[in-house]
């Protein structure tokens, strides 16, 4: 177990990265991220590509993490600190007690990761994904279903937004992923690695079940409402998920679940 600093103070400088951490989340996190719960913290303390810079536990919490907490890093700090003092630090009740600042180490550009890729692979490709729920839904499914790699066009979230880690359940601490830059060519970049790009669109010509992937496959998935631009869909084989009559609408989330499922069956 690494020692214990108890905390008592809310305004207490040591845990300054931790207050109110709803709206630094929003206005900027200058490379740290916060990680909330005990999965989420397990997905950290094992993680090569992030690095805990420090701890703050409910003080109630402590002696059932033990296990856990022996994982921790030498020198990185663990605080305590009584239920509603944790809650008055953070700027509301914190359920689960136990959060984490973290730090991203590895950030890989797109090329890098799509060269160190296996003959056959499934990898991921989000344009314009701004909903916090939904990108940490994707990553949630595509750590269940061995995507390899996530891409991130500009206009897309952070993955590392607080939210999007939990909704995750750390997924996205374990998935690895890279923010292509604004202007970037995705399908040219696709094209480069040799993966066969499939736009998912309600009117896609080639039904799901219907579809045998390619051995390197990048599955294409934008915002609900406008979807996937037209440039990217004239380049890319588009591909739909047949529905009930009068509803063609699924949640992108759902969607992503549904195709890296029928890829993951498919492989095998």
């Amino acid at each position: 177990m690494p020692d214990i600093i108890p905390v008592t103070d809310p305004a207490d400088p040591r845990i300054q990265a931790y207050c109110a951490i709803r709206e630094r989340d929003l206005v900027g996190r200058e490379g740290l991220f916060v990680a909330e719960g005990k999965v989420v913290l397990a997905m950290l303390l094992a993680s090569a590509r992030y690095r805990p810079q420090s701890l703050l536990i409910a003080a109630h919490r402590i002696e059932a993490l033990a296990d856990l907490l022996a994982k921790v890093p030498a020198g990185v700090p663990v605080y305590a600190a009584e239920q509603p003092v944790l809650d008055a630090i953070a700027g509301f009740a914190i359920h689960r007690g136990i959060l984490a600042i973290g730090r991203r180490v590895d950030t890989p550009d797109a090329d890098s990761l799509l060269e160190a890729l296996p003959a056959q692979a499934t990898i991921l490709l989000l344009s314009a994904i701004a909903n916090h729920d939904n990108m940490g839904g994707i990553f949630r499914n595509a750590a269940a279903f061995g995507a390899d790699v996530i891409l991130l066009d500009s206009d897309c979230c952070d993955p590392l937004y607080r939210k999007a880690i939990r909704v995750s359940v750390g997924a996205i601490l374990r998935v690895p992923f890279a923010r292509l830059e604004r202007g970037a060519d995705p399908l040219a970049l696709l094209e480069r690695h040799g993966f066969t790009p499939l736009a998912l669109s309600p009117s896609g010509s080639t039904p799901l079940a219907d579809l045998a992937p390619a051995p390197r496959t990048a599955v294409l998935l934008g915002a609900e409402g406008p979807g996937l631009s037209p440039a990217l869909l004239s380049r890319a084989a588009s591909v739909c998920i047949p529905m009930a009559p009068g509803f063609d609408s699924l949640n992108v989330a759902t969607t992503s679940g549904i195709v890296l499922h029928h890829l993951a069956m498919a492989r095998r």
